[in-house]
Order: C-alpha cells, then sequence, then structure tokens
C-alpha cells in the first residue's frame, strides 16, 4: 500500500509542494485525496531532497491543506493499450469520453516512450496518398516521415487535417492502416466537428482519438500527445500497421508548457518559452519513424497556427529544424477561395523524392513536378510584374505564364476538401496544365515523358 502523506506545505496554481517524502522519483504519478473523499490526479516534478514539487492534473480548487493527502504510486502516467482502441474517443489522459466503457488493456504503457535507436530506424520510402494534389504531386508525403502543416489562426487546418485522416492510405498493399488523431487546446465545437467528420465518412473505424479541450487543464495538454504516440507505437510496432499520427494544435500545446514553466518560475527564452522547448518537441516527433525488422510505421503531421503569420516564431522555427519539410497554408490564397489554400512553392517536403516514380507513384511524376514548380513560380513573377507595369508590358510567353498560374491555382491546388483524388488524376491534371505551355518550355522533363503524354 503506497504511503499517505499529509504535509502539503502549499499549492500555486497546478503546483504543489509536498515535504518529508521518501524514495519519490521524477516523472513518478500520484493521487490526491481531498477530505470530501473526492481523488486527483499529479505527477511528480522536481524531487529536492525530501520536499517533492508536483504537478496536478485538475485544478486545485478544494484543496485543504491539513485535511488532503497524497500518495505516490511508484509508477510514471502509463496508458492501457489494445487494438479495441480504435474507433474510440479519449480525452487528453487516456480516459474515454464517447459514452462507452473502459477498454480491456492488452499491456500498460509507459506514455513517454523508449526513444528509438537510429541504428535501427529504417530511411523513409513508400508514398502515402492523401488524396490532396498540392501534397501528393509536388510535396509527397512518405511513410515514416514527419511532415508539419504550418497554418494561422483563422485558416482552415482543421478541415484539412479531417480530410487527410479520412483519405490518407498506402497504396497498392492490403496492409493494415490506422489513424491516431490527437487534439490540444481546441474548443468544443471544433472538437464535434473532427468526430461527427470522421463518424459521417466511416474512418472513425480506423481511428483513435484523444481529445484536450481549451477548458481543459493545461497539464493534461502536456500528456496528450504523449497519449496518441504511445497508441500509435502500439498499433504501429505491435499489430503491424501503418498509423498515421495528426497532432493539432502545436502551438496550444507549447502554450500549456509556458504556463507551467511560468508557474515553475523558470528563466524563459525566446518570447517567454521554456528553453527546453526543442528538446520536448523532439521527444515527441522523433517517436515517428520506420525500425528494422517491424513491418509497421508511424507517420507524422503535426499541425500548428503560426502566431502572427511569423515562420520566425520559436514554435514553427523548432518544429522545421526536428521535422522533414513543412507544408504551408496562405492568406492570401484562402481570400481567394482556395481550397485548401496550400501555398506550394514556401512549401517543402526533404524525403518527396525517395517516395515517388516507377513502382511507387508513376515515371513521369519527378519530371512533372519540377516543371511544374518552375513554371508555377514564374508565373507568379509575371503576374507580380503585370501588376506593376501592365499587361502591354508582357511577352507573349509571360502571358502564357500568368495564366498557367491562375490556372494551376485553380484547378490543381483548390480541389475541395470532400475530393479524393488518386495519385493518377493529380499527375494527369499536371499534363493537361503544362499543356498550356509551348513544348520546348518544358526543359525539365525528359523528352521520353513528353513523347507520352504532352502529346496525348
Amino acid at each position: 500500500m503506497p504511503k499517505e502523506y499529509r504535509t502539503i506545505q502549499e499549492v500555486a496554481g497546478p503546483l504543489m509542494m509536498v515535504r518529508g517524502v521518501e524514495g519519490v522519483t521524477y516523472n513518478e504519478l500520484g493521487e490526491i485525496e481531498l477530505s470530501n473523499g473526492e481523488k486527483r490526479r499529479c505527477k511528480v516534478l522536481e524531487v529536492d531532497g525530501t520536499n517533492a514539487m508536483v504537478q496536478l492534473f485538475e485544478n486545485s480548487a478544494g484543496i485543504n491543506l491539513d485535511s488532503s493527502k497524497v500518495r505516490f504510486l511508484g509508477r510514471s502516467m502509463e496508458l492501457g493499450v489494445s487494438e479495441d482502441m480504435l474507433g474510440r474517443v479519449f480525452d487528453g489522459i487516456g480516459r474515454p469520453i464517447d459514452g462507452l466503457p473502459e477498454i480491456l488493456p492488452d499491456e500498460r504503457r509507459d506514455i513517454n516512450g523508449l526513444p528509438m535507436n537510429p541504428a535501427a530506424r529504417v530511411y523513409p520510402a513508400e508514398f502515402i496518398q492523401t488524396g490532396i494534389s498540392a501534397i501528393d504531386g509536388l510535396n509527397t508525403l512518405v511513410r515514416g516521415q514527419k511532415l508539419p502543416i504550418f497554418s494561422a489562426s483563422g485558416l482552415p487546418h482543421a478541415q484539412l487535417a479531417a480530410q487527410i485522416a479520412k483519405q490518407a492510405k498506402v497504396r497498392g498493399t492490403n496492409e493494415k492502416f490506422a489513424v491516431v488523431f490527437a487534439a490540444m487546446g481546441i474548443t468544443f465545437e471544433e472538437s464535434n466537428f473532427f468526430v461527427n467528420s470522421f463518424k459521417e465518412s466511416g474512418a472513425i473505424d480506423r481511428t483513435v482519438m484523444f481529445v484536450n479541450l481549451a477548458n481543459d487543464p493545461a497539464v493534461e495538454r502536456i500528456s496528450t500527445p504523449r497519449m496518441a504516440l504511445t497508441a500509435a507505437e502500439y498499433l504501429a510496432f505491435e499489430k503491424d500497421m501503418h498509423v498515421l499520427v495528426i497532432l493539432t494544435d502545436i502551438t496550444n500545446y507549447a502554450d500549456a508548457l509556458r504556463e507551467v514553466s511560468a508557474a515553475r518560475k523558470e528563466v524563459a527564452a525566446r518570447r517567454g518559452y521554456p528553453g527546453y522547448m526543442y528538446t520536448d518537441f523532439a521527444q515527441i516527433y522523433e517517436r515517428a519513424g520506420r525500425q528494422v525488422g517491424k513491418n509497421g510505421s508511424i507517420t507524422m503531421i503535426p499541425i500548428l497556427s503560426m502566431p502572427e503569420d511569423d515562420k520566425t516564431h520559436p514554435i514553427p522555427d523548432l518544429t522545421g529544424y526536428i521535422t522533414e519539410g513543412q507544408i504551408i497554408l496562405s492568406r492570401d490564397l484562402y481570400r481567394k477561395g482556395l481550397q485548401p489554400p496550400i501555398n506550394v512553392l514556401p512549401s517543402l517536403s526533404r524525403l518527396k523524392d525517395k517516395g515517388i516514380g516507377e513502382g511507387k507513384t508513376r515515371g513521369d511524376h519527378a519530371n512533372t513536378m519540377n516543371q511544374l514548380f518552375a513554371a508555377y513560380a514564374r508565373g507568379k513573377d509575371a503576374k507580380e510584374l503585370m501588376t506593376i507595369l501592365g499587361e502591354a508590358a508582357l511577352t507573349e510567353i509571360d502571358l502564357k505564364y500568368a495564366e498557367f498560374a491562375d490556372k494551376f491555382e485553380e484547378k490543381y491546388v483548390s480541389q475541395g476538401y470532400d475530393t479524393d483524388r488518386s495519385i493518377e488524376e493529380t499527375l494527369d491534371i499536371g499534363w493537361e496544365l503544362l499543356r498550356l505551355l509551348p513544348r520546348s518550355e518544358l526543359k525539365r522533363i525528359n523528352d521520353k515523358w513528353l513523347d507520352e503524354y504532352y502529346d496525348k
């Protein structure tokens, strides 16, 4: 039976100091029992001799320093995992919130996971089809990759996240595919949107959802992505599934980290965020990947809204260092009515070359991708020139490029949130657009592919 302590010294926000403790370790889980019998969970943040600073998972209202008791449970926070988690909705610390009973776990796992040995990693190389042309065609997602979406407040990243979760698949195999969806600090309305959208499309049957609402404790937000990744690791490496993990919104997670850090009176770094935020992000992001000898994989799409639309803000900045590229949503394209408003030029998938080509997508993919990027960039320049100097100052070929840029945004990028395009459809739309330009302009495409597709 764990020893009980009645030595709570002080409570400050989400933190509590307990004196005279023995054998308590960092990250250990604890239980506070109030005088009315109510129990709340906490975890050890710091041990200094016989003093332990603990962090509460629920609010601190009603904790009486004299009559409340604390028990330390001798283990860190765990999640009970089983295949029955698929189709279920949990809160940020793994309790069911879908009105169904608790699951019967096959095993219990520490939510902090174990770091993956770099030597045991397999290089990501298989294509994942999201059904979204701007991602599949130009910034391809590869199995085992971490590809964040940089959004901003008011942009439709929730619709894009739901679309990817519903449509993503590993092609040409009958291997099992699952989605683990973790939402941090979202509104009740957004939470309803995700749950209903997964139920309507039937995607809920292969999805595990962890939802931490904006009015839930900030401390709970810090455990939400770890809960999700623990479930993903079990499904991927024990049940051989290909798991896509979508985390939204990392900005809310970082703000919770800052709130707890400020309560601990730690010295703040950039913009008030703790200096260890980079390490903390890495502990989350680096749990994605593939392992030697295991069929399953974890692919991750973290979504973050950039404060003030600023790419250099610490949250997108640190995320960019750890992950392999980024998909950037643009406010200008959103105003133009593009759905989704993905700005393909600054977006990048660093592993896209590994997941495309013969046997993965199609032989002409790499060539057409490069040509579409180049033509769109030149078209954008031509349009800027047109704005400054007027249409009359442009050459005939510049006008063609300007027309190409408009058509590219309208047909290729803007496809709506319900259209699921196969990679062949995406590539064919690309060729349709490239035919707006004279063949002599398509210098980045091999003649073999031009003969096969351009002259069709």
